[in-house]
């Protein structure tokens, strides 16, 4: 498989992703450096927001989430991998199904659970080793859930914390979906559906649902 290539999803090759690795275009950073630095990035200057949820497979592009200012896990996940393979460095998708411990009255209010599917995360290839990393969450957002924000060193694995500060459970992983070369939309659309079918009744139509 081509964890390097552009694809439907993934499509670095576009002005809004071009514009956002520009500087990351160069020989004076090492693939980890550019790796840390966009993760970064990522993680921060796109706010994370679990309450809108697209039924339009279009928005499952890197370059239409790259002109938001917000987007859940998956599309943080998209947009990274694409900046990643954009600058040379090979990048994949991994899915999960996870539950949160944290500040959960609005998730249970909202999706009728604290369990969260499809999570998204990436896989990055750096010296020779596939590292998992979860840029979803920002630092400002970490800080009011008081859970440190998630670093990336290039040289581990990433992801989300299993308890907080203060010691109590925050994030637990439930399901493994595994790793794709592109953007499973229809996996991710029906195991939505499958996981809550009266969010995606309220649609009536529309193709974003609003939370």
């Amino acid at each position: 498989m081509d964890y390097l290539a552009a694809t439907e999803y993934f499509d670095y090759d576009t002005d809004e992703i071009q514009k956002i690795v520009k500087e990351y275009k160069t020989d004076k950073l090492t693939n980890k450096e550019k790796a840390k630095q966009l993760y970064l990035k990522i993680r921060d200057e796109w706010k994370y927001d679990p309450y809108t949820i697209s039924l339009l497979k279009e928005a499952y592009k890197a370059s239409y989430v790259a002109k938001k200012s917000t987007g859940h896990c998956v599309d943080k996940s998209i947009l990274l991998i694409a900046c990643l393979r954009a600058v040379g460095i090979p990048a994949r998708i991994h899915l999960a199904k996870v539950k949160n411990h944290i500040a959960v009255e609005r998730l249970i209010e909202k999706f009728g659970t604290n369990e969260l599917t499809p999570h998204g995360m990436i896989n990055v290839y750096l010296e020779g080793k596939w590292l998992k990393a979860s840029p979803a969450f920002n630092e400002s957002l970490c800080k009011m859930c008081n859970v440190a924000p998630l670093e990336f060193d290039g040289e581990n694995d990433s992801i989300l914390h299993e308890f907080n500060n203060e010691g109590n459970a925050f994030m637990e992983y439930l399901e493994d979906y595994g790793h794709f070369e592109d953007v499973p939309v229809d996996f991710m659309l029906n195991n939505m559906k499958e996981h809550y079918p009266e969010i995606i009744s309220m649609s009536k139509g529309s193709n974003v649902v609003k939370l």
